[in-house]
């Protein structure tokens, strides 16, 4: 079989698409983003057994230790196809480049969302449903700090400071949460009935609340199982992700690509079909913690 890549997007569209993505990504907002190869890399993650060690002139030192980890970050294929009148092939350059932007913008969102879709809770996007390809390298799999938060959240403020005391020695530097978890925090008062966080009103999502990074997004409880509304932890030390530089765009005019029953031809259309490969590697789980919401 031949395989065809088809072209690659110019490399300005591809610059914009990563920044549109971590625009809408709460993950990619709130950690380090670097290219992976197209056939992976490894991270290695060392832990120091012992404290650092004083030694004087001439004195005798002695084995402090090491524990290394590596983590392995593999690109998966993310693919989004759209079928657009065959007027395209004949448009002018200017109005194939105008729908190629359009494009570059709508596939952007669903990047974004299904990065935080695939790496928070292991699923296919498309589907909904786990995907084996994804294994267990997603938040909900590795992550078992977790608080179960009533009923409504009511105790929302106090289930956020009891997640980060079960961070024992990684950094807070971000916290994603729900837009439900962005009402219930909304919603509490001081003893003297004044809102806690005044800065929530009317849906406001502020990039920090208490000096803490906060992105507000669905993603967290979208399509979660175990009824994610916060994770909280060390997004800019122990999470990295990246995407291979390569994103092949097809212009397809034959057959039925999307396996939709209809031809092409036969419907005056052709296929558009963009594909990116991302990776990620959570590098510490116990660097984080999930709030969840307590079921009846």
């Amino acid at each position: 079989m031949t395989l065809e890549r088809g072209v690659l997007f110019d490399p300005k569209l591809v610059t914009d698409l990563i920044s549109k993505v971590t625009g809408k990504s709460s993950l990619a907002a709130l950690s380090k983003q670097t290219p992976i190869p197209f056939n992976g890399q490894k991270e290695f993650v060392f832990t120091m057994d012992k404290e650092i060690d004083i030694v004087a002139e001439s004195g005798k030192k002695s084995h402090g230790g090491v524990s290394l980890a590596p983590q392995t970050i593999i690109p998966i294929k993310f693919e989004y196809g759209a079928r657009v009148s065959d007027e395209f092939i004949y448009a002018s350059e200017e109005e194939k480049i105008s729908i190629l932007k359009a494009f570059n913008d709508g596939f952007a969102k669903k990047v974004a969302r299904g990065l935080d879709l695939a790496a928070y809770h292991g699923v296919n996007p498309r589907t909904g449903t786990a995907s084996s390809v994804i294994g267990t390298n997603h938040f909900d799999s590795k992550v078992t700090n977790t608080v179960q938060s009533a009923l409504g959240m009511a105790t929302a403020n106090a289930d956020i400071e009891t997640a980060i005391a079960l961070i024992d020695e990684g950094d807070i530097t971000g916290m994603a949460i729900s837009p439900l978890f962005r009402s219930a925090l909304a919603k509490l008062t001081k003893a003297d009935g004044n809102p806690m966080f005044p800065e929530l009103a009317w849906g406001n999502a502020p990039p920090s609340i208490n000096g803490l990074n906060v992105e507000v997004n669905k993603t967290v409880s979208d399509m979660s199982t175990a009824r994610d509304r916060a994770i909280i932890g060390d997004f800019a030390g122990s999470f990295k992700w990246g995407y291979a530089k390569q994103i092949p765009l097809e212009v397809i005019q034959y057959g039925d690509p999307d396996n939709s029953g209809l031809d092409l031809k036969g419907y005056n259309q052709v296929y558009l079909r963009a594909e990116v490969y991302l990776g990620w590697g959570i590098m510490d789980s116990d660097n984080f913690a999930r709030i969840t919401e307590a079921t009846e």
